[in-house]
């Protein structure tokens, strides 16, 4: 039974990042890895999070803050709730850019858009997955639980998705999973910076069956937040970002 493991929004932490990794070591050892962007950002280590991937040999799609970073562009393209929330966004990603090296920033813009893998190989009929930040159109673009069936589907004849099929993405840092006209809609979550309250490390196991099944399983880590945070003031990011990683997002 091939099995994927999606990995999205790791934001430089390095720490979340090692926990999943050893956890999937432990349950899912021969799990095709992948990741859904967003690798930088908000926390200290972009450069070691870009390198440990690259280590693994995990491939993945470009996130919105990865392109933004990679062309030097004016702003993540995050979006802001309040006025303070919009201050600490362009803090983070003036950080980010003077601490992401010349060779990761080459990296990060050779990310892919959009990924499309075969489970069973192709030889077979057998379901796809797309993989992609936020949308099929843009990653900008917040695909959050409360979008109606019709966003959904339209997402997804964006991307041919057909029943039986499974379309990715993160981007909201909140998990979930939705089956609509057969088509599997999952946001994995995020590795590295939680918004849904739980400070674990959060990302998505698919389970693909020779009869073309698919399951989907939310996953949580514990790791050592507390480390994190730590590394997250030392490297004279905003407080607010080590408390953001403290109550999964609740700060």
């Amino acid at each position: 039974m091939p099995t994927l493991a999606l990995l999205s929004d790791i934001h430089g932490n390095l720490d979340a990042l090692d926990a999943v990794l050893t956890h999937l070591q432990a349950t899912a050892p021969h799990a095709a890895r992948y990741h859904l962007g967003d690798l930088v950002g908000y926390s200290a280590d972009p450069d070691g999070v870009v390198a440990r991937l690259d280590a693994e040999h995990i491939p993945g799609v470009a996130g919105n803050y990865d392109s933004t970073v990679a062309h030097g562009y004016k702003h993540c393209g995050c979006r802001s709730e309040n006025a303070r929330q919009e201050e600490l966004a362009h803090e983070s990603f003036a950080w980010t850019l003077a601490n992401t090296s010349a060779a990761t920033k080459a990296r990060l813009a050779a990310l892919p858009f959009r990924l499309d893998v075969r489970p069973l190989g192709g030889h077979v009929a057998g379901p796809r997955v797309v993989l992609l930040h936020a949308h099929s159109s843009s990653n900008l673009i917040y695909v959050t639980e409360d979008r109606p069936d019709d966003f959904l589907r339209k997402m997804g004849d964006a991307v041919g998705a057909t029943a039986g099929d499974l379309v990715a993405f993160g981007h909201t840092h909140k998990p979930w999973h939705r089956v609509v006209d057969g088509v599997h809609y999952v946001n994995t979550g995020s590795v590295g910076r939680p918004k849904d309250g739980d400070p674990r490390a959060g990302y998505v196991l698919v389970e693909v069956g020779d009869d073309a099944t698919v399951q989907v399983r939310l996953q949580r880590v514990p790791y050592d937040v507390e480390t994190a945070a730590a590394k997250v003031i030392a490297a004279g990011l905003p407080a607010e970002f080590a408390a953001f990683l403290r109550s999964g997002g609740r700060s």
